[in-house]
């Protein structure tokens, strides 16, 4: 399965990817060494618990892993007709107030950043639409509408 990131997510997945082998995992590996140390095995709860940062460790690096090697990376030159993954959407909200999200894989969506998934309920909502389109986007802390203003 492709998944379709835009440059910068690539690139910051790929940067997370590079620290978890060439830092954390070593960094992991030592705790574990120090945590054996002629210590009993069954009744150590610093090793549990360095095991359980291995296991995230190494399951972080095989998830990035895998996503990365099937990803198609988006071109920053594409135009955009419509809402979709790699667009940048203005949205005018009901209260007259205007903010600028880009779509992007979830894998990559920060809304602090202003990326939003496109499986957010945003993202669900604006997906295909175009400017001047009105929408109810259905979120977990109720409905509400946003207007499409631009895409770029």
């Amino acid at each position: 399965m492709t998944t379709r990131l835009t440059p910068e997510g690539y690139e910051k997945l790929k940067n997370e990817l590079d620290d978890l082998i060439e830092n954390s995992r070593p960094e992991v590996a030592k705790k574990l060494k120090e945590a054996s140390e002629g210590k009993d095995f069954e009744d150590n709860p610093e090793l549990e618990t360095v095991r359980m940062e291995q296991a995230f460790v190494e399951g972080r690096i095989q998830e990035l892993s895998t996503l990365l090697a099937s990803a198609e990376i988006l071109k920053d030159t594409h135009t955009f007709d419509k809402a979709e993954l790699g667009a940048f959407v203005k949205l005018k909200f009901e209260d007259n107030t205007a903010e600028e999200y880009r779509l992007v894989n979830p894998a990559e969506a920060n809304p602090m950043e202003g990326k939003v998934s496109v499986q957010s309920p945003i993202g669900k909502a604006i997906s295909g639409k175009t400017c001047g389109d009105r929408v109810t986007v259905h979120a977990p802390d109720g409905s509400f509408e946003v207007e499409i203003i631009s895409i770029e």
